[in-house]
């Protein structure tokens, strides 16, 4: 008769003397991370506060700053071998040696007339590169202490019936959804990127958070709204934009190619799926976070673990930032490819009565390149076409000058095509419902 295998050891749970490190990590997480600060006449958050010191404390040094980061993402996946993982890795390797060749020219100032316009490389270079070069890094320390001391776990306890009927997600997201919307999409992937390591989401749960909540952040629409004089609007504009974009991710990931991504984990990692808690959720919630706390490492190990993958990711984000949004500014200036993309929306504007519709449909199609350049098209419209455009540049979530290479720098597998279709189903699916709403609130 064969032995009976002896039952694993429970995990240690951690003495609730020990929880302080859940209240004191995850307080200042949240708080670095969530909570607007008002400093001088700026509101935002604090995370945002630390780039903007540092931005005015070195001004001079960032764009060296900026061209070493680049400089090493073009050069790492040569030499980890990374770039002959598929034709995607290929093209990409590829295109950050591009980025880095446009860096030098920005930083050292030499090259073509066009590429120093203001709507052109530096547009890039500070807008994006500097603050995202600054705002990965800073805000990874801060990572740490929001999700690796039991908070993401405590939280999807509490709210995965919700998580789960909605968007076909772990309770567990939710932190990683908010964190998405309301902080910046390069850190977003960079909690998602880890927790999917961690085998704790499937490809599928993964690619749903990095595509359906992972936004431009807060502060970025607060610069959205000013450029087209939405701020006298600005609670109806956010919370409306935060609705609709969760409402697209809704139905998105139950349809294709979303809804066909497969239930997977990472290889090579040990699979964590979220179960059902038995007896009171708020018990099982305090259980899950104080396991959770037993296992974590020391705060020191935890930043450098996570400062490190924040130099990595922008390290990769950076030069493709710069040389596919170089790309695709070059095409909205000098070619009418986003104007005859801009028809396959028209239908839909037409159809639903918004003030200029052919132009808000090519405000729509701009927005794939980059998120800022539909609100340059209509500044001088309507406010419903405003507001709508504001809306729907926020709720694509998908451009590729910076949330594309973004993702492709995970180790979340990334299908182009399918990446532009859900794009052009997550701007019909917000055209259909921000059109309605700004008619009878704004119209």
């Amino acid at each position: 008769m064969a032995a009976q295998a002896a039952t694993p050891p429970a995990a240690p749970r951690e003495s609730p003397a020990g929880m302080w490190r859940f209240f004191v990590y995850s307080a200042v997480g949240a708080f670095v991370f969530f909570v607007p600060v008002t400093i001088g006449e700026r509101s935002t958050i604090m995370l945002d506060h630390f780039v903007t010191w540092i931005r005015d404390a070195v001004p001079e040094v960032l764009p060296y700053y900026a061209l070493l980061l680049v400089a090493g993402g073009a050069v790492h996946p040569y030499v980890s071998g990374r770039w002959r993982r598929s034709t995607t890795d290929v093209i990409f390797s590829v295109l950050k040696v591009l980025g880095l060749v446009v860096c030098t020219m920005l930083v050292f100032g030499f090259g073509p007339g066009w590429l120093f316009e203001e709507s052109m490389g530096p547009f890039l270079l500070n807008a994006l590169v500097i603050a995202v070069g600054l705002l990965v890094p800073i805000g990874a320390v801060f990572l740490a202490l929001l999700v690796g001391y039991g908070l993401m776990e405590f939280i999807g306890v509490l709210v995965r019936p919700l998580m789960r009927p909605l968007f076909r997600t772990p309770g567990r997201s939710a932190i990683d959804a908010v964190a998405s919307f309301v902080g910046s999409y390069s850190l977003a992937l960079l909690i998602t990127n880890r927790v999917y390591l961690e085998g704790r989401y499937t490809q599928r749960e993964a690619l749903t958070i990095g595509t359906g909540f992972s936004t431009v952040s807060a502060t970025f629409m607060v610069v959205v709204a000013s450029a087209l004089d939405l701020m006298g609007h600005w609670a109806f504009y956010f919370w409306s934009t935060l609705l609709i974009t969760f409402a697209v991710t809704a139905v998105t990931v139950r349809v294709w190619p979303l809804g066909a991504e497969p239930e997977r984990y990472a290889p090579g990692t040990t699979p964590d799926p979220e179960t059902a808690p038995e007896g009171s959720r708020f018990a099982a919630a305090w259980a899950a976070a104080r396991d959770t706390v037993a296992a974590a490492p020391s705060l020191g190990r935890a930043v450098a673990s996570t400062l490190r993958d924040g130099f990595l990711m922008a390290m990769a984000i950076l030069p493709s930032i710069l040389s596919i949004g170089l790309l695709g500014l070059l095409l909205a200036e000098y070619t009418p490819v986003f104007d005859w993309l801009g028809y396959l929306f028209y239908p839909v504007t037409w159809l639903l009565q918004v003030p200029e519709p052919l132009l808000v449909a090519k405000a729509a199609a701009l927005g794939v390149s980059e998120m800022f350049l539909p609100a340059a098209l209509v500044a001088e419209s309507a406010l419903v076409t405003r507001y709508v455009v504001a809306v729907v540049s926020v709720s694509q979530i998908i451009f590729f000058s910076a949330l594309v290479p973004s993702l492709v720098a995970t180790e979340i597998p990334v299908s182009i095509p399918r990446l532009v279709v859900l794009w052009a189903e997550r701007v019909l699916l917000s055209l259909l419902l921000a059109i309605p709403l700004g008619l009878v609130v704004l119209g």
